[in-house]
């Protein structure tokens, strides 16, 4: 395949067994032309001018609300997800207002040829560290070779496909890749935290530790309160400030995350102004919370931000290495009970669409039944896949209705179960025909979620199953969910513009056993493995859509989680002391915070009305 660039070089080299055509750029996009060309000054949702200084408090950004690591990058411990975006650079940037683009940041240039078998990354000559060292090609190959090998599982999947990683100086790196890696690895090795070799002398790579890490990001960790608090500051003399991709942002003197494992107390700290900018995750505060008198005075604002990226893959999910989750009747029978409707109006406030897709709110979703190339892709496997995967629409799950106990669907559920061999005896408990009782259990360290499952267990119960929402504390859930020690599991993985290799971690056979990997289902399907690699080696746009609507189509037809809900957008509360780009990008609302600023003004006046104390 040959991929389309603007303002690309285009060399002939020798390459074995044959010559190839190479591409040069300043920029990567795995499908179309860039937006930006080789002389570009700075992204278009950038303000070049915005002032720099002040400091951006938020809450955590996503995750546990806990952590006891600053170790990012392996599956121990529970480690603050802020550390790897501010203190490490990566190769390229992605510019977020194109959906699959990239653009040099410790490279200079991506060389690849029109086979992939390569890709080759030339560095900038000046970028280095924060104590000084250069980043050099062998710290690319440490990076790719540590994540690949000790790295968290995700990393591992996302690796697969990579054969070598050689430096062939001190500026150029070249990595050699499996036949068929498809273009998608190249942003994703391109996009990887580039780590200091170096640091690692002294700091095992494979332990949770709390040693402040070395990076060469714009910010550096300069206060850890564990697991309340941390705080960023920008890095004295950062050798890529002046770049492109740079400009007019990290306008931050400094980044502060506070942690609230009770997230009624997160709000309340917001509202009293011990921290400026939350998203807010809860329907219910959203509607109700936002009545504290620095709303009310107009000193806080409420934005609805559009999310153009897809809506997270979020749901409940179904851990099929139970015995009793195996059987898709059951899994069924349990989605049937999830009341959708009531949940939405009366807990909610009727603020959500119902999630039917893995893909949901993008052109990849699987619609009706499969037609065109889709069902010609389909056909490859049709004796692998249940008959009304080609007859049928794309599975939709039921939306329930206006009563928490929707009597129908629960009578269908029931009928899943009897059909199941899981039975209701006198006693209104169901159990096998080894007379076993149906136990689920459902963990999780989030209390706000109980206003949503507690009603659903008590469907489960009114089933005959004893089904438990329980709340443990965040550390015992992270090794819980790394051990696959659940029934199910509410979790929510976001979903790339341009899916690719990623998604062998989240449903590939290989990672259905790898602790700690994402993959909590424990799927291991030959046709969504295959349907995935169709997915990773597609060549035009046209040709993911269609990889992609199948696979979501497969997925869906054996009931692996219960769809959730999704908005479209990003609730965000904020203090108003921010200023934001007129021009917003679509593709990625937490990294555009990085092109706000602080309005010194504003903050100025909201502490002459008393609103916020001086140093807040």
């Amino acid at each position: 395949m040959k991929l389309n660039f603007s303002a690309t070089l285009t060399l002939i080299a020798m390459t074995a067994p044959a010559f190839a055509d190479v591409t040069i750029s300043h920029g990567f996009s795995t499908f179309g032309d860039l937006k930006y060309g080789p002389d570009f000054t700075h992204f278009d949702y950038a303000n070049p001018d915005a002032p720099k200084g002040g400091t951006m408090s938020q809450r955590q950004l996503f995750g546990t609300p806990t952590f006891d690591s600053l170790n990012a990058f392996i599956i121990k411990g529970d480690s603050a997800p802020e550390v790897s975006v501010h203190i490490y650079d990566s190769l390229m940037v992605r510019a977020n207002d194109e959906p699959d683009a990239l653009y040099g940041l410790i490279a200079e240039t991506i060389e690849y040829p029109e086979d992939l078998s390569y890709v080759a990354f030339n560095m900038r000559h000046g970028a280095r560290f924060h104590d000084g060292e250069p980043i050099t090609a062998q710290d690319v190959v440490f990076t790719i070779d540590k994540l690949k090998t000790e790295g968290h599982p995700y990393y591992r999947n996302l690796l697969a496909d990579v054969i070598t990683a050689e430096a062939e100086s001190e500026t150029r790196v070249r990595i050699d890749l499996a036949p068929g890696a498809g273009s998608g690895l190249l942003g994703s090795i391109a996009e990887l935290a580039i780590l200091p070799e170096h640091f690692y002398d002294t700091v095992p790579f494979d332990e949770s530790w709390m040693d402040i890490p070395l990076g060469s990001g714009p910010y550096v960790v300069t206060d850890v309160d564990a697991p309340r608090a941390i705080t960023f500051c920008q890095s004295p003399d950062y050798w890529a400030a002046d770049l492109p991709v740079n400009v007019g942002r990290n306008n931050f003197e400094c980044f502060n995350y506070e942690y609230f494992v009770d997230d009624t107390v997160g709000l309340e700290a917001f509202a009293a102004g011990e921290y400026h900018m939350r998203v807010e995750y809860r329907s219910a505060s959203w509607a109700t919370g936002y009545d504290f008198p620095a709303a009310q005075q107009g000193f806080v604002k409420q934005m609805l931000i559009p999310d153009g990226r897809p809506a997270n893959a979020q749901g409940v999910w179904f851990n099929l290495r139970n015995p009793v989750l195996q059987d898709i009747r059951v899994r069924q029978a349990l989605e049937y009970a999830f009341n959708f409707d009531w949940t939405n109006d009366t807990i909610f406030y009727g603020t959500y669409t119902r999630t039917d897709s893995f893909f949901e709110n993008t052109d990849m979703q699987a619609t009706g039944v499969p037609e065109g190339a889709e069902l010609a892709l389909l056909e490859e496997f049709r004796d692998q896949l249940p008959p009304e995967i080609f007859t049928e629409p794309a599975h939709i799950p039921n939306t329930g209705g206006s009563r928490p106990r929707d009597r129908n669907d629960l009578r269908l559920a029931g009928e899943l179960l009897d059909a199941a061999g899981w039975v209701v005896g006198d006693d209104g408990v169901r159990r096998n025909a080894d007379g076993e009782e149906m136990r689920l259990e459902f963990p999780d360290s989030s209390r706000s979620l109980e206003r949503i499952f507690i009603p659903y267990t008590e469907n489960l119960k009114a089933l005959g199953i004893d089904a438990t929402f329980e709340v443990i504390d965040p550390s015992s859930w992270t090794q819980r969910r790394q051990a696959f020690d659940f029934d199910l599991s509410s979790t929510a993985w976001s979903v790339a513009t341009t899916p690719g290799s990623e998604l062998r971690a989240f449903y590939g056979s290989a990672a259905a056993d790898a602790e700690g990997s994402n993959n909590l289902t424990g799927l291991a399907d030959p046709v969504v493995d295959a349907l995935i690699e169709r997915v990773v080696v597609a060549s035009s746009r046209e040709e993911l859509n269609t990889a992609v609507r199948a696979l979501d189509r497969v997925l869906r037809s054996k009931h692996i989680w219960i769809g959730g809900w999704n908005l479209g957008a990003h609730r965000v509360a904020v203090w108003d002391i921010f200023g934001i780009p007129q021009e917003s990008a679509p593709y990625d609302f937490f990294r555009n915070v990085d092109f706000w600023w602080f309005d010194r003004e504003n903050y100025d006046a909201l502490v002459a009305k008393g609103a916020l104390d001086e140093g807040q």
